[in-house]
């Protein structure tokens, strides 16, 4: 078994870690893997500065911190001792996503309140850039306890979520193949579409043609678009792909579909404007729900996964310590846009 100074010397190789973060987070992983017990006395701190070179001061330090997280216990005279086996309330957790649109904010929300206010969670965003995502990455490695991240589809990815240990690593919304032990809580992006489009066959069939606004450097997942082509194709629907809407095109007798909720709100607002009534003259459909698409224009019809089910899922594996490996489902919510 690994000793404590086994797990302390490990965080040498994280990359801007400084002493004292090596010595917690090193110290941390020792409780966490059983190389110390409760009640264990705990090396000294001249045996720690004999075995790892650290200054005294840094040391102290730490050993300060874990005794003020109620970790460490300090006897006088006698030395320190594991007062608390169980580092999970101490936990520090890398949320890594895309950014704060309104259906990962709802994530969020859902996830801090579920964990409590115990547990400390910095927030990341990505924006869909692999550069970003790596430097996060990163930067963020060895730091925390636990790893909850919005994965870009990459072919860097699984290289740079390779060196975070996969027991404290959760993949959430997208999933990518890297490591048959790594827990994930995500949707699926081409079936789902693609039942959500043929159950809207005979509504869309109603007007001439379908616009899909895709954007090809966005985070819109690419199954979506082969899942709206497929769709196309087999029920035989007239159809644009487009890469963006322009700003007062909207026309009676077509249906629109966006995942941009910006572009979605313009369309919405020249609908207004043409006093074109949703459902009958133009139809809507947009990706993700959330509260404003069930309130405005007698609502918007949306398919989506559940964010406040994935993010709930994600709490009980920070809580639980348990191999997760869940598909959140899909539901299309028909609403009066079409």
């Amino acid at each position: 078994m690994q000793s404590v100074y086994d797990h302390i010397k490990e965080m040498e190789n994280i990359h801007g870690l400084s002493k004292h973060e090596q010595f917690v987070q090193g110290f941390l992983n020792a409780v966490d893997n059983k190389a110390i017990l409760k009640g264990d006395m705990l090396p000294s701190v001249n045996n720690l500065i004999s075995e790892l070179g650290f200054a005294r001061e840094t040391i102290a330090k730490a050993y300060k911190e874990l005794v003020s997280r109620g970790i460490v216990e300090s006897k006088n005279r006698i030395g320190f001792f594991l007062a608390k086996d169980n580092t999970r309330n101490q936990v520090r957790i890398a949320l890594v996503i895309f950014a704060f649109d309104s259906f990962q904010e709802v994530f969020y929300k859902t996830f801090r309140d579920r964990l409590g206010k115990q547990t400390h969670i910095d927030i990341f965003f990505h924006h869909n850039n692999i550069d970003i995502f790596e430097s996060i990455i990163d930067r963020v490695r060895g730091k925390y306890g636990m790893y909850v991240v919005a994965p870009i589809p990459h072919k860097k990815s699984v290289s740079i979520l390779n060196t975070i240990p996969t027991e404290k690593l959760l993949m959430i919304d997208r999933y990518i193949p890297f490591n048959s032990r790594v827990s994930y809580v995500t949707q699926e992006f081409f079936q789902s579409s693609y039942a959500a489009f043929a159950q809207l066959a005979p509504a869309i069939k109603r007007f001439k043609k379908m616009f899909y606004y895709h954007r090809p450097n966005a985070d819109t997942p690419e199954e979506i678009l082969l899942a709206f082509q497929k769709f196309v194709k087999d029920f035989k629907i007239k159809h644009s792909i487009l890469p963006e809407y322009i700003p007062g095109s909207i026309e009676a007798g077509y249906v629109y579909f966006t995942i941009n909720n910006a572009e979605l709100w313009m369309m919405l607002k020249d609908a207004k404007q043409k006093k074109l009534k949703l459902g009958k003259d133009v139809g809507f459909l947009s990706h993700n729900d959330e509260i404003v698409k069930e309130i405005i224009f007698d609502g918007i019809t949306t398919y989506s996964t559940s964010f406040e089910n994935m993010a709930e899922k994600a709490a009980s594996f920070i809580v639980d310590r348990k191999i997760i490996q869940e598909t959140i489902p899909t539901i299309l919510i028909r609403r009066g846009s079409l």
